[in-house]
């Protein structure tokens, strides 16, 4: 764990405090490249509870964030066809943070520089708790996922691939 016990200021955790949203605050050591993976392992939680932000564009370059559980990939093809696109990418990491206004690896869906229409998987929304960046390197927030449509007026979607596998009966459950 760093040595830091609070992050410095970000534009995330600001609109976090001008709304009263609840979260708290997991600092750990940043690992180029490390992902969800790395986060999850240090701060001892599942991955699936933590959530990345990717920065993604339809086939007019339209921006867009998408939210995903962080051991599961997008399938671009089903995000298209639900959201009405012809095709669905992951912008380059310079167009990304042109959008967005975070370092890639320290993007959060709260505060971006430029609005942009916010998609989450389903299934993170009957997560009690998810861990999502705070605007920085090495810094997720807790909150509840519930914020993501409220507060980003997120969609859900239905476009995971992998992931652990759902429970007997095909139903997955809310803890």
């Amino acid at each position: 764990m760093s040595k830091k016990d609070h992050a410095s200021e970000t534009p995330a955790t600001q609109l976090l405090k001008r709304r009263a949203v609840i979260y708290s605050e997991h600092l750990y050591d940043y690992v180029e490249h490390g992902g969800t993976t790395e986060s999850a392992r240090q701060l001892d939680v599942s991955e699936h509870q933590v959530v990345k932000t990717l920065v993604m564009e339809d086939d007019a370059t339209q921006p867009m964030i998408v939210l995903m559980h962080g051991d599961c990939q997008v399938s671009t093809k089903n995000l298209a066809r639900q959201i009405g696109a012809k095709k669905v990418q992951n912008c380059k990491p310079e167009v990304a943070q042109r959008h967005s206004g975070y370092m890639v690896g320290g993007t959060s869906p709260f505060g971006t520089k430029k609005a942009m229409p916010v998609y989450v998987e389903s299934t993170v929304l009957e997560l009690p708790l998810i861990f999502i960046n705070g605007g920085q390197r090495g810094y997720l927030v807790g909150v509840d996922p519930k914020v993501l449509v409220t507060l980003l007026g997120a969609r859900p979607v239905q476009c995971a691939i992998g992931g652990p596998p759902p429970p007997p009966g095909g139903k997955t459950s809310q803890r």
